[in-house]
């Protein structure tokens, strides 16, 4: 019997699957593939540091090589400071012999100079009548002199035939003495006047370069006066140049006369000059307990400037045998066992152990005479427990 609408909806209703019927499809959470990638990170660290558990780990630093004719390694240092670039002779101040007007100055600071060099010109026209007049007054002197002289004579032939008595003979001749001295005398004064003349002129003492010009052109100059008030030219020598530096006492054993040393100028780090210990102050400072020394530098050059700071490096000299370079090690890797030396090396992640002979002491480093070439890599510091042959881990030692 066919079925009614009523009835063919319900049938249909029956057959409708309802939404809250279907289960949800479920999405990973976002979290789970990072959560994945660290743990597998985790892993592969705890794995690596399982392998390397029993795997040393050790600083090196390697052996130095110097030759002791060559230049470059002059020594080893063994004491170095903080101190300045100065002139042997310190500044030298140039002031006037004579007062006078600045004319002119020839220099200009900065400028190098030589022996004799004019410097500063005075207005010399004073000087110039001075020497003028005293030429003059020599040539009154001279021919008075020789109007005396004549005089003299003639009285001389009339003494022997008795016209003059002998008292005026005596008058003539003291006047030619007189005249005679009055010559001298002028002479004297004009060089005097030629020499202040000169003066005029300041002239360079020595070589060197100009510091300072202290007056200006038209100023009056005076000879002394205080604080220096005559000076008008402060110049300094550069073919003497000096490293000084402050030594305390408890260094003072590693410096001496005639020792090795560097210099390295703040304002030029990569320039090193040749230097030798030349003067040893005689006092200590007792505020410092610090004893002032000076080292000669052997080739200045245009870099090098008065009052500029510097590192004095003092050197200690090595002694190689048989014409061979030296060997040095840090200190740190020489190693003692039961009153013998040694060393390890590492070759290839792989230590041995070296016996050492070794030489004279430097300080942070020491000689070794025989046992290494120079070309080793050595353990340094505080080490494990180690074994001929171990393999070890490498870092690089400060």
């Amino acid at each position: 019997m066919p079925e009614t609408g009523d009835a063919l909806r319900e049938s249909l209703a029956a057959l409708r699957l309802k939404r809250d019927d279907v289960a949800p499809r479920r999405r990973a959470p976002r979290w789970l593939l990072p959560a994945a990638l660290a743990g597998l990170l985790v892993g592969a660290f705890v794995a690596y540091r399982i392998v390397a558990r029993g795997v040393p780990e050790v600083q090196v630093a390697n052996a130095a090589v110097l030759d002791p004719s060559a230049e470059r390694d002059a020594g080893v240092p063994v004491l170095s400071g903080a101190g300045y670039v100065v002139s042997a002779e310190r500044y030298v101040a140039i002031g006037v012999r004579v007062a006078g007007r600045i004319d002119r100055y020839f220099v200009e600071e900065g400028d190098h100079v030589r022996a004799g060099d004019a410097l500063v010109q005075l207005d010399a026209r004073d000087y110039e009548a001075s020497v003028a007049h005293a030429v003059a007054t020599l040539g009154h002197a001279r021919a008075m002199a020789e109007l005396k002289q004549k005089q003299l004579e003639r009285a001389r032939q009339l003494a022997r035939t008795g016209i003059i008595s002998r008292d005026e003979l005596d008058v003539r001749e003291a006047e030619a003495k007189t005249a005679a001295e009055a010559v001298r005398q002028t002479e004297a004064e004009v060089i005097q006047a030629r020499v202040s003349l000169e003066y005029t002129t300041l002239r360079a003492p020595t070589g060197g370069v100009i510091l300072a010009k202290l007056k200006e052109v038209g100023e009056i100059a005076v000879p002394g006066g205080f604080a220096g008030s005559g000076d008008l030219i402060r110049m300094a020598n550069l073919e003497d140049l000096r490293g000084q530096v402050d030594v305390t006492e408890g260094e003072l054993a590693k410096v001496r006369l005639g020792q090795r040393a560097e210099v390295l100028p703040d304002a030029y780090p990569d320039r090193r000059y040749v230097a030798k210990v030349v003067k040893l102050y005689p006092q200590v400072d007792r505020q410092k307990g610090t004893l002032r020394v000076e080292v000669q530098i052997e080739r200045p050059d245009e870099h090098l400037w008065p009052d500029m700071s510097a590192r004095i490096i003092f050197l200690e000299p090595v002694q190689a045998s048989g014409g061979r370079p030296a060997v040095l090690v840090p200190r740190s890797a020489v190693r003692a066992d039961g009153g013998a030396s040694y060393a390890w090396t590492v070759d290839d992640g792989r230590v041995r152990r070296v016996p050492l002979t070794l030489g004279a002491d430097f300080g942070d480093q020491v000689q070794v005479t025989a046992g290494l070439s120079g070309s080793e890599t050595l353990v340094v510091g505080d080490t494990p427990s180690l074994r001929d042959g171990a393999t070890v881990r490498v870092t690089t030692g400060h």
